[in-house]
């Protein structure tokens, strides 16, 4: 196991000294800031875009949002499997340079048990003044005002933010969509999903900011990359605080997100840790509420969907003739890139493999609320042949299999299933509905894939 520093720097300017809280940490130094001042890595691209429409965020705002790359260059950069003692829990801690440190110093603790409970790993954080020069990273806009959204709406390209974007947009609202990307194929679904809401609603204001935030492989020397990608959804919200602060008041960020994944119930024994994400869970999102109001930005995060699931939120959806036509052009895949690996040549093109818990759900949730699903999929019939569990075509199957039978043979287990992934403390008025929409989720799932026949081969 090896001990890690991430040390954030604002340029070659930026000299200040920092000294590792450990001897013995492996240090990395990642360099922010340009000749022009301006941000690297995604973050100039969304402040950009942001500018162009006249808007400015908050100095606060966008050290949140450089403290989320340079968590991510942190969790994507550095190996669970090399780095640590068990295969996962890392030990990392991140330097960075804030506008206000003293206001950040206040909010350690609560970060850590944010960033703990969303990675599973062990964080140590250290904010220290910016350098003289660098005071205001964010530039007055050169243009006039021209976007009045009246929220913010994450868009990651999948059913679920397609469904939340249609909602609100048919609702007369509009919302700013905020998206973040680094490979060519989350960015191909965003793009096209977007463009297909700006025409279908051609009478209401489109903003769509899309920041493509990622570090290069070698960012930390002897390390391989990693793809677990836990704290993903601290970056999406960071972006989305940094949309809702320039945006100005009392800001909702919409999470269109379904309940089942939402609290992301453990299937079995061995997903408590390394195969359950916690990336929209109540008890992170109900933390990220109280990190905002430390920083005094003017925003809250809100999932409309936490109780419905997927496909609950495809049959309710306002236009479903849209949702219909357009379905099968968003991605849902935890991987869709896997399928370089098909051996048929016409299956190595990115798609859907079909058989991941996010696919299965997607599967569940289009036949029960559109009632019929033309997603291109690796696997297109799961009845077809037997499916081998101890490959990644069989194994989250027979995890679903496996849940649906403990829960039909006690069906009260619910009620303490839904507190195993983390705290329902914040909510709990809402425990009855949490249990419902797990039981639900799982039956939903269970009616696509009843008579799936699963085994090793």
């Amino acid at each position: 196991m090896r001990h890690h520093s991430i040390v954030c720097r604002l340029g070659v300017g930026d000299t200040a000294p920092v000294r590792p809280a450990r001897f013995d940490s492996h240090v990395t130094e990642i360099h922010f800031v340009d000749g022009d001042h301006r941000l690297g890595f995604g973050l100039g691209q969304a402040l950009d875009q942001l500018g162009e429409l006249g808007l400015r965020p908050s100095e606060r705002a966008v050290d949140l949002a450089l403290l989320a790359a340079v968590l991510t260059a942190a969790d994507t950069r550095v190996s669970r499997k090399t780095e640590s003692q068990d295969s996962w829990t890392r030990e990392i801690d991140l330097h960075i340079p804030v506008a206000d440190p003293a206001i950040w110093e206040d909010l350690v603790p609560l970060l850590r048990r944010m960033l703990d409970f969303l990675t599973g790993d062990r964080w140590g954080l250290y904010f220290r003044p910016r350098i003289a020069g660098l005071s205001l990273l964010v530039t007055l806009p050169k243009k006039l005002r021209t976007a009045n959204p009246t929220g913010v709406c994450l868009f990651s390209g999948g059913l679920d933010s397609f469904i939340g974007a249609i909602d609100l947009f048919a609702a007369g609202a509009k919302p700013m969509l905020v998206s973040h990307y680094w490979d060519g194929i989350t960015s191909k679904h965003q793009k096209y999903c977007g463009g297909v809401l700006k025409r279908h609603f051609p009478g209401i204001e489109f903003n769509h900011i899309r920041a493509r935030v990622g570090f290069p492989n070698d960012t930390v020397e002897d390390s391989p990359s990693e793809n677990t990608l836990r704290a993903r959804s601290f970056l999406f919200f960071a972006l989305a605080a940094l949309a809702a602060d320039a945006i100005g008041g009392d800001v909702v960020i919409h999470v269109p997100e379904n309940g089942l994944i939402s609290l992301n119930v453990p299937l079995d024994s061995l997903r408590l840790g390394a195969l359950s994400t916690r990336t929209t869970h109540p008890y992170y999102m109900a933390r990220f509420d109280d990190l905002l109001r430390g920083l005094k930005i003017s925003a809250r995060v809100d999932n409309a969907y936490r109780h419905q699931t997927k496909g609950a939120m495809a049959k309710g959806c306002a236009d479903l003739a849209f949702l219909r036509k357009q379905a099968r052009n968003t991605m849902s895949c935890s991987a869709p890139a896997k399928t370089r690996y098909a051996k048929e040549e016409d299956q190595r093109q990115p798609k859907h493999c079909g058989y991941c818990v996010p696919c299965l759900i997607r599967r569940a949730a289009m036949l029960e609320g559109l009632g019929s699903d033309d997603t291109p999929y690796q696997i297109p019939d799961l009845h077809a042949r037997v499916l081998d569990s101890n490959k990644a075509e069989g194994e989250h199957i027979r995890s679903f299999q496996l849940a649906l039978s403990r829960l039909a043979k006690k069906p009260g287990r619910a009620r303490f299933d839904i507190h195993r992934p983390g705290p329902l403390g914040d909510y709990p008025g809402d425990l009855g509905a949490y249990e419902t929409v797990y039981a639900e989720g799982l039956r939903e799932v269970g009616r696509l894939i009843a008579g799936v026949r699963v085994k090793p081969l």
